[in-house]
């Protein structure tokens, strides 16, 4: 049949009788029947036959879109596009993709800016390409940490509309690995509260510890980006039994992060430490391509490897379902390359949201968070749509990790021999203004003293040392650490005295690396996820003293160490000692209790008690959350923070009754608003007029 097709659509376009659509229709039928070498030439003699016809832009750029074409067969269709119809802006911007994934950047970026630049009338088309290349040359400097010049460009497409959700999204994010303080500057046309609606889940973690604000922002991130468009998919396997008499528990994983990754780092041993008799382990993997001596860890130690890459979503949930999973671990979260719109399609029993992103999914289909009593107190489980379920320390850690032989000094290291050395290897993201002015205090009190931070770009080591000089801290005393390999970074831990947490992003697979090394951690617990897993893991390595509550206890706990050199000592002996049976490097244990979780899972979905996520009244939670500016103070552990929600939503309830929920707004929060002293007085509030 494609033979067929190819040579009676070939003799009528060598007789001059074949128009754009008939053609389109005819490779299309090829495009079907994967015969698409053949629709290729066909596009290829039809451009030959037609070059004087308006429409041959077209058929090069139909060319070019072909499924398994060669790049420099698609290159050359894309620039025959672009002499036929200089104006022609979508063969600009796929051209600058061709070259970006070819590695060729500037000619990729070049492309894009011949769209900024050579757009004329404003119509909406013209709109959307622009916007378009400016997203394509800020992405690919995001990727080449050029973030300061990505800023700019991110800048521009918003000031085109302000609500575009991606571009919001990067945007705050490069603020925030930036250090650029405030993080939300209004502008004309973007208010803030409009603005912080539009921060993503995990960038939220690491302005505000607002768990409730959190949660809400990721119920709409989960609306937003995994709208239902399939329809029951055959996936879709919510109600499917799950009957382990005669056969192991199949327990997936859905991960980016199986390689060289600091959650690849916490996840090795699991995947070999899994009970093999009891537990049949599939790992999907939906990262980058990647190679190298954790990869294939992780290649040994899964029984079952699956690549999600290249598939579609269906495709995905597809192959899943086709592996008879019962339970479903998303280990990727709201996080880069999840793919979370194929958990949507529920092709396992039960899925879980467990260690890849510090909190709450907010979607209607992840039923349980894996957490442990520190990370999620029993006060706060209302801050997660999942039912919660708990670990003696949620975070798995990897007792084989390799540390290289060879230990540098300080002075190679860039560090005076005889100062006391603070030191902090998280992200610059998580460095907000209020953690960087507690280390600047902690540095004003402390003689002979300096602040060893893990190195980010120019600009923005600049703007923290030139933020530290202007309150009279000596610039000098900011060390920054160049990147190195993990093995020889880890070798580096033991040259600091004590590593400083940050707040409300805190340490987590950096404190595991530290306490390992043999570094105390002092870290400032708060209220949501994020803010708190470093306090497990600081608990569960032997040191809950090192745990404080307030700012000024964590600024004075800091000053009061580093004059006391026999603390350290003692504290560094004690994670010497106890490393090898300390809760947190307790693989074992973390094993054994998971299985148990897992076990639990199955047995309440068999009984008809999966957990259903309540989302009620969740964009009214996003309403009165950005009523707060975190760029105007921190949300500190003191004060009444429930009750300023209620506050909020008791004033909204004036204006239009709110329905109960289950979690800050119940039928006695109602009745307290209302005036009333029991809330049986009237009838469910979803039913009052």
């Amino acid at each position: 049949m494609p033979d067929n097709i190819f040579l009676t659509t070939l003799a009528r376009i060598t007789a001059g009788d074949l128009d754009l659509a008939e053609l389109i229709d005819a490779t299309a039928q090829l495009r079907d029947a994967n015969a698409t070498a053949l629709a290729q030439q066909l596009y290829a003699v039809w451009s030959k036959f037609n070059a004087d016809s308006p429409h041959t832009y077209a058929a090069y750029f139909n060319l070019s879109t072909l499924p398994g074409i060669e790049p420099t067969a698609a290159i050359k269709a894309l620039e025959a596009a672009i002499v036929a119809k200089p104006d022609f802006w979508p063969a600009y911007i796929n051209l600058g993709g061709f070259h970006e994934r070819a590695g060729r950047l500037d000619l990729g970026v070049a492309q894009w800016m011949k769209v900024v630049e050579g757009l004329g009338d404003v119509t909406g088309p013209n709109i959307g390409y622009k916007q378009t290349a400016l997203k394509q040359i800020s992405r690919v400097l995001i990727d080449h940490q050029q973030s300061a010049a990505a800023e700019e460009h991110l800048q521009v497409c918003l000031g085109i509309d302000s609500g575009q959700r991606d571009a919001l999204e990067q945007y705050f994010g490069l603020r925030l690995s930036q250090c650029r303080w405030p993080i939300v500057q209004p502008w004309d046309g973007a208010e803030r509260r409009a603005l912080m609606e539009g921060i993503s889940p995990l960038t939220l973690a690491a302005f505000t510890d607002d768990p409730v604000l959190q949660m809400a922002s990721a119920v709409r991130y989960v609306d937003a980006t995994n709208a239902a468009t399939f329809e029951a998919p055959a996936a879709d396997r919510r109600d499917a039994p799950i009957d382990l008499s005669g056969r192991r528990l199949r327990v997936g994983y859905v991960s980016s992060d199986l390689r060289d990754h600091a959650v690849g780092y916490l996840m090795a041993e699991v995947f070999e430490a899994h009970p093999k008799d009891r537990i049949e382990v599939f790992a999907y993997d939906c990262g980058p391509p990647a190679s190298g001596g954790m990869r294939d860890r992780y290649l040994a130690g899964v029984e079952h490897w699956r690549d999600l890459n290249g598939l579609s979503d269906d495709a995905a949930a597809a192959l899943i379902a086709a592996d008879g999973i019962d339970i479903l671990v998303d280990v990727n979260g709201h996080t880069r390359f999840a793919r979370t719109a194929v958990f949507a399609r529920r092709p396992a029993p039960v899925i879980v949201n467990w260690l890849g992103y510090p909190g709450t999914m907010g979607s209607a289909f992840h039923q349980y968070i894996i957490g442990d009593d520190w990370v999620i107190p029993p006060e706060a489980e209302a801050y997660y749509t999942e039912k919660v379920l708990r670990l003696d320390c949620y975070q798995p850690n990897d007792r084989k990790r390799v540390v290289a032989e060879e230990r540098p000094t300080r002075a190679s290291a860039g560090l005076p021999d005889d100062a006391f050395v603070f030191c902090c290897f998280n992200g610059s993201q998580k460095i907000t203004r209020y953690t960087f002015v507690r280390w600047l205090e902690i540095l004003q009190r402390t003689e002979n003293s300096v602040l060893w931070l893990l190195g980010s770009d120019d600009g923005t080591q600049a703007r923290l040392r030139e933020y530290a000089g202007a309150v009279g801290v000596d610039p000098t005393r900011i060390v920054f650490a160049d990147k190195l390999a993990n093995p020889y970074h880890l070798a580096r831990y033991p040259l600091a005295d004590l590593f400083l947490d940050t707040a409300p992003y805190g340490a987590h697979t950096t404190a595991s690396d530290a306490l390992w090394m043999g570094v105390p951690v002092l870290t400032l617990s708060g209220r949501g996820f994020a803010a708190r897993v470093c306090g497990s893991l600081v608990r569960s390595a032997g040191l809950p003293e090192l745990i404080v509550e307030s700012s000024a206890d964590y600024v004075a706990r800091a000053v009061a160490l580093a004059g006391d050199p026999a603390a350290i000592a003692d504290y560094k002996a004690r994670l010497a000692a106890s490393r090898d049976s300390c809760v947190l490097f307790d693989v074992d244990n973390l094993m054994a209790r998971l299985e148990q979780l897992y076990r639990l899972m199955a047995l309440e979905h068999q009984a008809g008690r999966a957990p259903q996520p309540d989302l009620r009244n969740m964009p009214l939670y996003l309403k009165a959350g950005v009523e707060h500016d975190p760029d105007a103070g921190e949300l500190e552990l003191a004060g009444d923070y429930h009750g300023a929600y209620r506050g909020l939503f008791a004033r909204l309830h004036r204006t239009r009754p709110i329905p109960p929920d289950s979690r800050l707004w119940t039928e006695a929060d109602i009745a307290a608003a209302e005036g009333r002293t029991t809330p049986e007085r009237r009838g469910r509030g979803a039913k009052r007029a």
